[in-house]
């Protein structure tokens, strides 16, 4: 349920409508734009009367909101969610790159590719230390000792990191380490895990889930708001489906589905979506012509000896050429990198 105040409406009025709804036993979100206040209501609304809300003079209209989700809901906040992290503004003119490599490897190897991907332009640096893997033989990733990796080539840089949180039993190790919290696509609907990252206020990255509704997922994403953390940036990362060409399938029409029913940010993972480093570059520049707010790219110096998904990575040269080329495109959306 949203309370729209009529515009000009005295502050002193809409804090004792806030007033009366949180004795009522709600939680109150407010959104103020240049011309519109609205009251978002959350909680049981199902016997909620507006009737007395509709009589008072302040209020322009009382609007139920019929998508389950509430605090991701567009209706709630009308503005584009803009989260920082560092600085580094994720939702706004510009589109922020993530790039790194999908595991680190060593330090030599972590700061080498930071120092090249911020050279090319990148916002962000990418990297695993906790990698899930579908085969329990495969390389789980080097783990705390990554993270501290991580932490170095942060500090030869400057580059915010981000990184996959697996379990809850980590978070304070994340919180007090990682710039962006990661919550992989196999961890979309650990809603344990999602509650317990509600109570922080660290941006958290949510990768849609292998086989996720966008209404699944925007439902993931609400329950890290609900927990009070509303710093969450969405990331479409390719969905299963009957197609065994490629890795996933991109759903690019998730990017501007999310922007009508969302305000939160959305990035776009074209190197787990294909699976294949030669794609990457021309889902890269599709992304940001449908609307994406960031990429995130994975780059590897060596691809052919990574220890994880080095198909899908590319060469530094390779993403310093296609920062250039996406710098093009993003100027004629009206966008800049």
């Amino acid at each position: 349920m949203i309370i729209v105040m009529k515009p000009n409406s005295p502050l002193i009025e809409v804090e004792k409508i806030k007033a009366k709804l949180i004795a009522q036993g709600y939680s109150i979100h407010p959104s103020q734009g240049e011309a519109y206040y609205i009251l978002g209501i959350v909680g049981d609304t199902s016997k909620f009367d507006p009737t007395a809300l509709n009589m008072n003079e302040y209020v322009d209209r009382v609007m139920p909101i019929q998508e389950p989700f509430k605090q991701a809901n567009r209706n709630f906040h009308p503005e584009d969610s803009i989260i920082d992290v560092q600085g580094v503004k994720i939702g706004g003119k510009k589109i922020v790159v993530m790039a790194g490599p999908c595991s680190v490897e060593s330090e030599a190897q972590i700061t080498a590719i930071a120092k090249s991907v911020q050279a090319s332009g990148a916002s962000i640096l990418r990297g695993g230390a906790f990698k899930p893997r579908t085969s329990p033989y495969a390389f789980q990733g080097m783990q705390e000792e990554g993270l501290d990796l991580l932490k170095i080539a942060r500090k030869k840089t400057g580059l915010p990191i981000v990184s996959e949180i697996m379990s809850a039993d980590k978070i304070e190790r994340f919180v007090a380490d990682v710039d962006i919290i990661q919550v992989g696509a196999r961890n979309m609907q650990n809603f344990e895990l999602l509650k317990e990252l509600g109570k922080t206020d660290k941006p958290i990255l949510l990768k849609r889930g292998l086989s996720a509704t966008i209404e699944e997922w925007l439902m993931s994403a609400e329950y890290i708001m609900a927990g009070g953390n509303q710093n969450v940036i969405l990331c479409e990362r390719g969905i299963r489906t009957f197609e065994r060409y490629t890795r996933n399938t991109l759903d690019l029409s998730a990017v501007p589905a999310i922007k009508k029913l969302s305000h939160l940010p959305i990035v776009v993972d074209p190197s787990h979506a294909a699976g294949m480093w030669w794609m990457v570059e021309s889902l890269s520049k599709a992304a940001v012509a449908v609307g994406a707010d960031g990429l995130m790219i994975e780059v590897h110096n060596d691809p052919a000896n990574a220890k994880c998904d080095g198909q899908q990575s590319i060469k530094p040269e390779r993403f310093d050429n296609l920062m250039q080329d996406l710098k093009a495109i993003a100027q004629i959306v009206g966008r800049e990198i």
